[in-house]
């Protein structure tokens, strides 16, 4: 099935039911209207990172079911898949084959060496260059089956080897993935840690230009083919999504999640609006997903003062929302997100939580909403605790049964009445127009297409809103 301008669900394969065949079950008892498309975040085999350590693209982890289940929910939903450009899992067999023959390998090119890179090592100046997750230099030190050692490139964690997108070995096996994935039912492939694939000595290795363009459409001119559309995934300043948005693809808007807070916080849409009204309509919007809260994103959308005082509010008025869930302790040092559930970041306030999905649904682009935001989620304090990962604070197991009972909840009724309009009211359409008017703590948006109209009347203090239809 292709894309359609309708809410796409983000979830694990294992998070809404224990596998494929419950998620598809669960999807199509309660949700049938609500969602329109899946991403079902990475389902292959995987070494590390929930799914984001890919050992290889040909299977699905048998956990979760196999190509038939994932193909059954592409009949009913249109899918997005996770393709991890920059990285493969160290325990991936490539890697592992490289580890073995070194020079002999034929897998060799996949990967990038130090010695090669930077013809012997980098200086402290070319290292401070880099765009790092890490305070160190990216890499790890491979140890060959003959007792050699050697420097190989590793942007994220030690079980995610980077990949040398410059080579035809790679670039074929880029290739021959995206084409399978397309077999199996992808209507968007989402290109996770895009920025970080091209590397250039005395840069900062992060979105280099011109060479980032050529990889984007070489990957866009094999995925066409097959009637597919791209998604790059990048976390930074706002102005480098637009950038890709100007040449007409799929971006990410990651500023809305903070933007959003902000207003709902401290009472006035007028940053809100300034935003709203320079995106463009060819996105996701996002709220919550897999990772945190993204601060990064709204660096010059909003003041620095202002960034800091959504974060401090956010520890405030979240519930149980705490500085040390997104630090060391627990596993996460990306100092960029702040881990909470959207729900919990909003206090637990249903009315607020709802203005927030309905102001997401009016925004420009195509609304996706994880999976705990669908269940109005609160923070699964005793699962991150019990794992010690950060992240892990918005990526609760549900069984079938426990999502029976969520949809009891008024919140989680209320939250389809409104996914189910978005899908169906005309005026949503990609092609028609979006006005904002705010006024002190009220925020008024208009969504108009041909003869029909929607509008969102809201008031940011008290948290209530009305929905208004009109035909022309």
């Amino acid at each position: 099935m292709n894309l359609q301008n309708k809410i796409m669900l983000i979830t694990y394969a294992d998070s809404m039911g224990k596998n494929l065949k419950e998620l598809h079950e669960v999807l199509n008892k309660h949700y049938k209207d609500a969602v329109g498309g899946v991403h079902i975040l990475p389902f292959f085999p995987s070494s590390a990172d929930r799914g984001f350590a890919p050992m290889r693209y040909d299977k699905v982890d048998e956990v979760f079911g196999d190509f038939s289940d994932v193909e059954a929910i592409g009949k009913d939903y249109y899918l997005m898949f996770d393709f991890m450009v920059n990285h493969i899992s160290a325990s991936s067999e490539y890697f592992q084959d490289f580890l073995k023959k070194k020079e002999s390998s034929e897998y060799k090119d996949f990967f990038i060496r130090y010695s090669k890179f930077w013809n012997g090592e980098p200086t402290q100046e070319q290292i401070d260059k880099i765009y790092k997750r890490k305070p160190r230099a990216p890499y790890i030190e491979a140890k060959f089956a003959d007792g050699s050692k050697e420097k190989i490139w590793c942007t994220f964690c030690e079980e995610q080897i980077d990949l040398d997108v410059t080579t035809d070995k790679t670039k074929e096996f880029i290739r021959r993935t995206l084409k399978d994935m397309c077999s199996h039912g992808a209507a968007v492939i989402r290109l996770d840690a895009f920025a970080y694939a091209v590397k250039k000595a005395d840069t900062s290795c992060f979105f280099i230009e011109p060479d980032i363009w050529e990889l984007l459409y070489e990957i866009e001119n094999v995925v066409k083919e097959e009637g597919a559309e791209i998604l790059p995934e990048i976390h930074e300043h706002y102005t480098i999504p637009m950038k890709i948005a100007d040449k007409g693809f799929w971006i990410y808007d990651f500023a809305l999640p903070v933007l959003t807070l902000h207003a709902l916080y401290n009472h006035t849409g007028k940053y809100l609006k300034n935003w709203m009204e320079m995106c463009p309509m060819k996105q996701f919007t996002t709220l919550d997903t897999h990772d945190g809260i993204g601060i990064v994103d709204v660096k010059d959308l909003l003041p620095d003062e202002e960034i800091e005082i959504v974060k401090e509010q956010l520890y405030q008025q979240g519930a149980n929302v705490k500085k040390i869930y997104s630090s060391e302790a627990y596993n996460n040092l990306d100092i960029y997100q702040v881990n909470t559930t959207y729900y919990s970041a909003l206090g637990n306030n249903d009315d607020a939580y709802l203005l927030a999905r309905a102001i997401q649904f009016f925004a420009p682009g195509i609304p996706q909403v994880y999976y705990v935001g669908m269940l109005a989620g609160s923070n699964d304090i005793e699962l991150m605790e019990h794992t010690k990962n950060g992240r892990d604070i918005n990526r609760h197991y549900y069984s079938k049964e426990e999502i029976e009972d969520e949809q009891d909840r008024t919140v989680v009724q209320k939250l389809k009445e409104l996914m189910i309009l978005r899908n169906t009211h005309p005026a949503f359409s990609l092609d028609g127009t979006i006005e904002i008017q705010t006024d002190g703590d009220g925020l008024i948006i208009t969504r108009k297409y041909g003869s029909d109209s929607i509008t969102l009347k809201s008031d940011l203090t008290t948290y209530r809103f009305e929905i208004e239809t009109r035909k022309e």
